[in-house]
C-alpha cells in the first residue's frame, strides 16, 4: 500500500550508494511520483568520494580530475563533492502540490538546513551571489579588505521534472576536507569548506538525521513517515 502523499517517506541507506545506482533510483522514484504510485521521499545516503559537474560546472573548476570519478549531474550549480562523512539528502517532492514556485521551494530547503544547524548552536547564512549555507569563521584571518572568513557548510542542487524534484541538499558531517581540493567548489575561490566536526562539534550522521527529521515539518508545514 502507497503511504499517504502528504507524509514524506525517508528512506535511509546504511552504506555508501554508488552515483550511477543512486540516480537510477531517483529516476525510478520521481516518476512514480508523478504517476501517483509512490509518496514523496527523502533519501538520505552517503556516497563513495566523487565529484559531480552541475548545468552550470565550468572545467577549469575541475582542478584535479583524476583524482575521483567525476560524474556529470543535470541538477543546477558547478562542481561539488560528495563522499563519506557527508550527508547527502535527495529530496523527491511534488512542488506542484506545494505552490509551483521554484524560488520558494529552494529558500525552503536553505530554511531546512539552516533550522537543523541551529539544533547545534550552528548558524547557517544564505550570501547573494553564493550558493549554497555558509558559516562565519572569525577566528580564521580575515580576507582582502579585512572581509570576515566565511566556510560552506552545505550544498544545494536540485533539478525539477514536471514538477517533481530530484537531488537536493548535501550537509558535511565530517568528510575529509582534503578532497575538496580537487575542485573549486561551486565555482568560488574566496572562500572555503567547513563540517560540523571541523568546527569543534562532536556531531555523528545519526545526531544530523534526527535534526533533519525534526526540522523538516517545521519548514515545509508537512509530517513525515518513516522508511
Amino acid at each position: 500500500m502507497i503511504p499517504d502523499r502528504d507524509r514524506p517517506l525517508w528512506i535511509t541507506s546504511d552504506s555508501p550508494v554508488p552515483y550511477p545506482e543512486a540516480l537510477a533510483r531517483m529516476e525510478e522514484i520521481a516518476e512514480g511520483i508523478r504517476a501517483g504510485t509512490h509518496p514523496e521521499t527523502l533519501w538520505l545516503l552517503e556516497h563513495p568520494p566523487l565529484y559531480t559537474a552541475g548545468t552550470s560546472a565550468d572545467p577549469r573548476d575541475l582542478t584535479d580530475p583524476d583524482r575521483f570519478p567525476v560524474y556529470t549531474a543535470k541538477r543546477g550549480g558547478q562542481y561539488t563533492y560528495h563522499g563519506p562523512g557527508q550527508r547527502v539528502v535527495y529530496v523527491m517532492l511534488d512542488v506542484a502540490a506545494r505552490g509551483r514556485d521554484v524560488r520558494r521551494f529552494v529558500q525552503d530547503l536553505e530554511a531546512w538546513v539552516i533550522a537543523a544547524l541551529a539544533e547545534f548552536n550552528v548558524t547557517g547564512l544564505i550570501r547573494e551571489g553564493r550558493v549554497g549555507v555558509w558559516v562565519e569563521r572569525p577566528e580564521k584571518p580575515r580576507g582582502p579588505g579585512g572581509a570576515l572568513r566565511e566556510d560552506k557548510i552545505a550544498a544545494i542542487g536540485i533539478r525539477l521534472r514536471k514538477w517533481v524534484s530530484f537531488h537536493g541538499i548535501s550537509i558535511n558531517v565530517e568528510p575529509d576536507l582534503s578532497h575538496f581540493d580537487g575542485i573549486v567548489p561551486c565555482g568560488i575561490r574566496e572562500h572555503g569548506v567547513t563540517s560540523l566536526v571541523d568546527l569543534g562539534l562532536p556531531v555523528t550522521m545519526e545526531d544530523l538525521d534526527l535534526a533533519l527529521r525534526r526540522s523538516f515539518g517545521q519548514v515545509f508545514g508537512r509530517s513525515a513517515a518513516t522508511g
